[in-house]
């Protein structure tokens, strides 16, 4: 392990530039955080560029078996690879309150269109459609859900929340590292791509009579969940096959986005 105490450091300028988004696009790179997340990386074969610990850490029986891991994975020795921060420069980096002393460097992972829709994944072959939704909490949450409910994918529209950002990770709890993620840039895009691989596209809305119980979601079908305050953009609610609500009573008018998808993904799982 090779100890570093210089804020001049390579490694630590660029976790530095992490933490913003503008870098994690830049360098295709995002940081997570924890024995549980690095744990769950490896399980699911995204090995981390470097491992990064907290010196006051050292001594945790459940950081020394991880490193022991990563080395076997890595197949070579671990002084290039494994870090060692001084106190005082890790906890600038750590993104928790009360961080569990260790970090990874991870590559962002993107698909293209074919690969996206060819990724080997037993589930229901319903897509996840996340239309500008803004709140991190929200997303992470969806996203673990969508990987609970046996969704095959999730497509994430131009103007969503920055899914490696550190809340959107955290929430995500290691479904990030399962769930194939598609970018897409426009309403219009996601929708003929939907189309051209057989996906009926459902879209959550008032606008409409049917209620989601009305309507089969259980297999093959592309799910839209709209803007937390806007809710689905325009050419969602202009080209959807169904559009459906959630029935509710008395003065409430919505539910929090990521309780909506949770109602509706479960519709998969029923038989």
């Amino acid at each position: 392990m090779k100890k570093i105490v210089s804020q001049d450091n390579k490694i630590f300028k660029m976790c530095l530039q992490l933490e913003n988004r503008k870098h994690r696009d830049k360098l295709g790179k995002y940081i997570i955080e924890g024995p549980n997340l690095i744990e769950e990386a490896l399980k699911n074969n995204v090995v981390p560029d470097f491992l990064i610990i907290d010196e006051s850490s050292l001594q945790s029986l459940e950081i020394i078996e991880l490193c022991k891991k990563y080395t076997i994975e890595i197949g070579k020795p671990d002084q290039d690879r494994i870090l060692v921060f001084e106190e005082k420069l890790f906890h600038k980096l750590a993104q928790t309150e009360n961080s569990q002393g260790i970090l990874g460097i991870v590559d962002k992972f993107t698909f293209t269109v074919g690969e996206f829709f060819g990724y080997p994944k037993e589930g229901s072959g319903n897509i996840l459609v996340l239309d500008r939704l803004q709140d991190p909490g929200n997303v992470g949450t969806i996203i673990r859900t969508a990987d609970a409910a046996g969704y095959n994918g999730i497509m994430v529209l131009k103007g969503t929340v920055d899914i490696f950002s550190p809340k959107v990770v955290r929430a995500c709890t290691g479904s990030l590292f399962r769930m194939p993620i598609l970018f897409i840039d426009t309403p219009n895009h996601a929708l003929e791509i939907l189309k051209r691989y057989d996906k009926r596209v459902i879209s959550t809305g008032f606008e409409t009579q049917k209620y989601y119980y009305q309507v089969d979601l259980k297999k093959n079908i592309g799910l839209v969940i709209g803007n937390e305050g806007n809710g689905i953009c325009q050419e969602f609610k202009e080209q959807s096959d169904e559009i459906i609500k959630i029935p509710m009573t008395g003065l409430i008018e919505s539910l929090n986005a990521s309780v909506a998808a949770a109602i509706l993904m479960y519709e998969a799982m029923r038989h």
